[in-house]
């Protein structure tokens, strides 16, 4: 989503016609879902019609498809690097594809700008009817559970992990594992473990997460969804968790095979469904500060 986000901004700085970005499908997890399986694109296009134009595709030139020039701008680019670096070049080419956008843009944008932002991602970008009727059938079930659920946000599979640097106390098993996704990273810096714990960096586990619920006043009669990909460890993982909340749920426990089968093979697909829950419970929490927590704690603010 910030992505997308971002992919709007530029385009307005730019005065720009922006085409339905391509999601990324070669990244960890090889999720090959197009924009439009994701979310609704003609209500994309619609509402941001005053502030941006947006185009399916790119235009024909001479019976040939116009092809885009590539470049890549650095993390966290401010307006004016918009201004003077890429729109020089898309004068002169005409189309210009941005290529790894992920935080090309920096935070530090004026009120107009910052209102774009909050536009797209909290009205712009709605999920698909297909997307929107399982993840409403997710909340009913959880509601047929309890009255007033919890929803957490588990990021603890192993690229994040991995990526963060911090040891879990597995052993040579977890550094052997955890150090070759590692490499995949190449521009990733050595970390040190301890320090990065003790400054606070590490997404909690699921036991702390609990732990940490507990000591807020929850008890073992709460109903917690868990919002999830495959989680590293697996249920020995999990198990600590399950032991301080035993009525712990998931889509897989809320809804069949077959009805989450057209989701299933698509982290982003079951990612949005997750999403859903997570905006419509009663109480939120999160063991990271990644970008769908912190969307999650804007919208629900």
């Amino acid at each position: 989503m910030v992505m997308i986000t971002d992919a709007v901004v530029a385009a307005y700085i730019l005065n720009a016609t922006l085409v339905i970005p391509k999601l990324d499908q070669k990244s960890y997890w090889k999720d090959t879902s197009g924009f439009g399986e994701i979310f609704d694109v003609d209500w994309f296009i619609s509402f941001l019609s005053r502030d941006v134009e947006i185009i399916k595709q790119l235009p024909i030139r001479r019976a040939k498809v116009l092809t885009p020039h590539n470049m890549r701008v650095p993390r966290k680019c401010s307006p004016k690097f918009y201004e003077s670096h890429v729109l020089p070049v898309l004068n002169k080419k005409h189309a210009v594809q941005l290529t790894k956008f992920d935080y090309r843009l920096s935070n530090n944008l004026d009120s107009d700008l910052q209102k774009l932002t909050c536009r797209v991602n909290y009205h712009a970008l709605r999920f698909t009817d297909s997307i929107l009727e399982m993840g409403k059938l997710l909340v009913e079930r959880m509601r047929m559970k309890s009255k007033h659920f919890i929803a957490m946000h588990l990021r603890f599979q192993s690229d994040m992990l991995a990526f963060s640097g911090c040891y879990y106390g597995g052993g040579e098993k977890e550094r052997t594992e955890l150090g070759a996704i590692r490499k995949r990273w190449k521009s990733l810096h050595v970390s040190n473990p301890d320090r990065e714990r003790r400054n606070g960096r590490c997404p909690l586990t699921p036991e702390e997460v609990g732990l940490m619920l507990r000591a807020l006043g929850f008890g073992s009669d709460a109903h917690l969804y868990v919002a999830s990909g495959e989680v590293y460890g697996g249920e020995e993982t999990l198990a600590p968790l399950k032991a301080m909340f035993p009525n712990l749920h998931s889509k897989e426990t809320l809804a069949s095979k077959t009805e989450l089968e057209m989701f299933s093979s698509f982290s982003s697909r079951m990612a949005a469904l997750d999403f859903i829950v997570c905006d419509e419970s009663d109480v939120f929490v999160t063991n990271n500060n990644g970008n769908m927590a912190r969307i999650l704690a804007g919208r629900r603010r």
